[in-house]
């Protein structure tokens, strides 16, 4: 082979990479699309002809041949954590004055606001500057591979030229970002599907996600996806600020979105914020809201994070967009707690880009707080631009003749009675066995959260419960001994039964604080499951733990403790757990590296803003070591570590003679034992 064919492609595949950066980057092209397809055609001839030269990294292999047959599970470097909300004026103010309580006096706090882009996160790995993996958000902990369908965003570089930044090492790095579908390119696949008589996408933000776990990376391509990145990550390196985080994915080929702001204070960033929801209807995608960052990385360390998401970023939600419809029913819907839930059956209408015929009316107290009835022309919107509800009632055109809505006085599934607990605003159905309660259960039991039982759907929950098939948890995996009485059902069959039962056997693998999650404890979310399983080594430990021993874990309050041991004294669900263990499913933490020390079985309680790391990772350190982290101080603690601005943890300590430490004799105890 000559070297002038391997010069020659690598000539071209230069060329068309550079053309890719001036088109889906800098949109600004400098050849025109003829030329452009010429340069592709060539390479694609001498690729064809020289098979042995075509790399993964090539131009022509961002379209895939073969289909994706699965979506292998990938776990995080670091957790991809969601943000916390906030609406208003006062919440950003309360977020800005938390940042700083948190932080020494002397620190000076710049945010960076961004625009919050309404589309689907990623996270990209790179190692020696070629696109190696590329995954979906999932839980935060662990998302699903889409690398072939990630490579076939044209804005997206395969391959990095180290060259250009000097400062870092960038071997093996990480960008995070929104995969996204422009206004436009959704509009139009809509009307391709309306043409062909598919059912439509919702809005551009589900076509995103959907078109993103499809298997053929040829139908993707044609979808156009876009993304813009916002976060840099290297294990090996410390980067500086969120601002040179910015600066450096655009130094590296990557597209960023431009309208961003670092600013000083934060009514500069509520500024920001407003000329941000002024642009919001002139862009070319959706956006619903704006995320305001601490600007320093430094800083964002000290910060740290809760269960689900960082303290030192929050999103700014942007008022929701309203519509006018009529109200034609009422309808009520029973939950997997029991909890009956009442539901607007609307007019259909388009609303924030999705058409809307139910909305949520939240508890029959809402109800009568703002006198709905049937047959209002009501006011829409879309909260957060996610979940629709109605605000309000248009009185001027009630019917003359409309009746108060009244509540349910029986179950409006299984006609049992129902009860209204004191202190709460819901009714419930006291019936345990009700069949939509059950299916609720199962529905959550088997989502991609919990057991992640693919193909294990609400429409299938529904058929298996009606027929009897699924009242326990349980019963999912007995369904295997009705192989021959499921494949005979209409619709189903031996393949997607089988696809099925491989799902149901797959779920056995999932770690315990997925399977504790799954169990639907009232209160206790995927967070609050690891947090509980990190602590205690199994099932049986929380089973036979007490409140305060469950209420002693760092962020675990008592409303979740008590749930706790409400549903284990129940002995149904102590019967259900034995049955689920003998079905092989895991109630064991994984193991973890400890280290007999000095600091053993010692209680520690974490209070006030620590200077060298966050208290998530000072509690790691005293886990690693053996000991314990407790969120509240009693007579059992043995240290509270006091850092800056400590409040009444300290006061309580100093009561009850609690030994205390400061930051500078923990760090030196932590090293002496190291």
């Amino acid at each position: 082979m000559s070297s002038s064919v391997e010069k020659k492609i690598k000539q071209l595949r230069e060329q068309i990479i550079k053309h890719d950066y001036n088109y889906y980057v800098l949109t600004q092209p400098v050849i025109s699309d003829e030329d452009y397809d010429k340069l592709v055609k060539e390479l694609e001839k001498l690729e064809s002809e020289n098979p042995d030269l075509i790399t993964p990294d090539s131009p022509t292999q961002r379209v895939g041949k073969d289909l994706t047959k699965e979506f292998n599970p990938v776990k995080h470097k670091i957790p991809m954590l969601s943000l916390a909300n906030t609406y208003d004026e006062q919440d950003l103010f309360d977020f800005d004055r938390r940042v700083k309580e948190s932080l020494s006096d002397s620190e000076q706090v710049e945010y960076v606001v961004e625009l919050k882009i309404d589309g689907a996160s990623v996270s990209i790995n790179y190692v020696d500057g070629i696109l190696r993996t590329a995954a979906t958000r999932g839980d935060g902990i662990i998302g699903e591979e889409i690398t072939n369908n990630i490579k076939t965003i044209r804005s997206l570089p395969l391959t990095i030229d180290l060259a250009k930044e000097k400062k870092y090492k960038l071997k093996n790095f990480e960008v995070r970002g929104e995969v996204y579908m422009r206004i436009a390119d959704f509009e139009g696949l809509n009307k391709q599907r309306e043409n062909k008589g598919e059912k439509l996408f919702a809005n551009p933000r589900n076509s995103t996600a959907g078109t993103l776990k499809l298997q053929d990376p040829k139908i993707v391509s044609e979808r156009k996806l876009q993304v813009f990145l916002y976060s840099l990550i290297s294990l090996d390196e410390e980067f500086q600020s969120q601002e040179e985080n910015l600066k450096l994915l655009s130094k590296l080929g990557f597209t960023v979105n431009p309208h961003y702001k670092v600013c000083k204070s934060i009514d500069e960033v509520l500024m920001v914020c407003n000329k941000f929801e002024a642009i919001r209807d002139t862009l070319e995608y959706e956006i619903d809201g704006a995320v305001i960052k601490v600007n320093l990385i430094r800083q964002q360390k000290i910060l740290g994070s809760i269960a689900k998401s960082p303290r030192w970023a929050v999103a700014y939600k942007f008022k929701a967009k309203q519509a006018f419809t009529k109200l034609n029913d009422i309808t009520w819907q029973v939950g997997r707690t029991g909890a009956i839930t009442p539901v607007a059956e609307l007019e259909p209408i388009k609303l924030a880009g999705s058409t809307i015929s139910r909305a949520t009316l939240h508890n029959f107290d809402e109800i009568q707080r703002k006198d709905i009835r049937v047959g209002d022309t009501v006011v829409l919107e879309k909260g957060g631009d996610v979940i629709p509800k109605v605000v309000s009632v248009v009185l001027s055109e009630r019917p003359k003749r409309s009746s108060q809505t009244i509540p349910p006085d029986k179950c409006p599934v299984c006609g049992s009675k129902i009860f209204k607990p004191e202190n709460e605003v819901a009714f419930y159905c006291e019936n345990p066995e009700c069949s939509a309660q059950i299916k609720g259960r199962i529905i959550h039991f088997a989502s991609r959260g919990a057991m992640d039982i693919e193909g294990l759907g609400d429409a299938l929950v529904d058929l298996f419960v009606d027929k009897g098939f699924i009242k326990h948890f349980s019963d999912i995996y007995k369904l295997k001994n009705r192989r021959a009485e499921l494949i005979k059902i209409e619709r189903l069959g031996e393949k997607s039964i089988d696809n099925l039962l491989q799902a149901i056997e797959k779920s056995k693998s999932q770690p315990f604080s997925k399977v504790l999650f799954a169990l639907g404890i009232r209160y206790v979310g995927s967070g609050a499951a690891q947090k509980i399983t990190a602590y205690f080594n199994s099932i049986d430990d929380i089973i036979a733990a007490t409140e305060d021993d469950i209420s002693a874990i760092y962020e675990i309050g008592p409303s979740i403790s008590k749930s706790i041991k409400q549903f284990f004294s129940d002995k149904k669900n102590i019967k259900l757990i034995e049955e689920l263990r003998n079905s092989g499913l895991n109630f064991i933490s994984e193991k973890k590296e400890i280290i007999q020390s000095a600091l053993t079985d010692k209680t520690f309680v974490l209070t006030g803003a620590l200077s060298t790391m966050s208290r998530e990772e000072a509690g790691a350190r005293i886990i690693k070591l053996g000991g314990k982290v407790s969120a509240s101080v009693s007579k059992n603690t043995d240290y509270v570590v006091a850092g800056e601005k400590a409040g009444s943890k300290l006061t309580k300590a100093q009561s009850l003679g609690v030994k205390i430490l400061d930051e500078t004799t923990f760090l030196k105890l932590l090293e002496e034992i190291k």
